[in-house]
């Protein structure tokens, strides 16, 4: 398995990886959001493949803090295709983000999981993370 950077001819996986997490119709942006991604130094979309096969894939944010001095990262969106769960894979692509984390002055990882997402919340229970009960959205549309 190889851990790289996405690229944009990764744009037709993404989103069917997408739509496994309920996010469709993704087809008709996500040339154009993945190249504003991929130019952003403070944002990190990893891809996990082998071979020719993308696996998953991990979107990781790098945030600087005002009040302390190590930044934070934050993963976004995060799946392993259905057909390779369970098998390292995603512990694998987080071990790997959570070093970029490192090497990029970040004291911590956050990881918002709908609570619906069970198996999702347990893994990362697995992996170390400690849940943070408080968490407020407010829609802007």
């Amino acid at each position: 398995m190889n851990i790289r950077p996405a690229q944009l001819q990764d744009s037709f996986a993404l989103s069917a990886l997408l739509a496994e997490l309920g996010y469709g119709a993704t087809e008709n942006f996500i040339d154009k959001r993945l190249a504003q991604l991929i130019a952003d130094p403070d944002e990190c979309l990893l891809v996990a493949e082998h071979g020719p096969s993308v696996l998953g894939f991990l979107f990781l944010h790098f945030i600087p803090q005002l009040a302390l001095a190590g930044d934070f990262a934050r993963i976004s969106y995060f799946c392993i295709a259905e057909g390779e769960r369970s098998k390292g894979v995603g512990q694998q692509l987080l071990q790997y983000a959570e070093q970029l984390a490192q090497q990029r002055g970040c004291d911590r990882v956050e990881v918002h999981c709908n609570e619906h997402r069970i198996k999702a919340n347990s893994f990362y229970a697995r992996e170390g993370y400690l849940e943070s009960p408080r968490y407020h959205i407010k829609p802007l549309s």
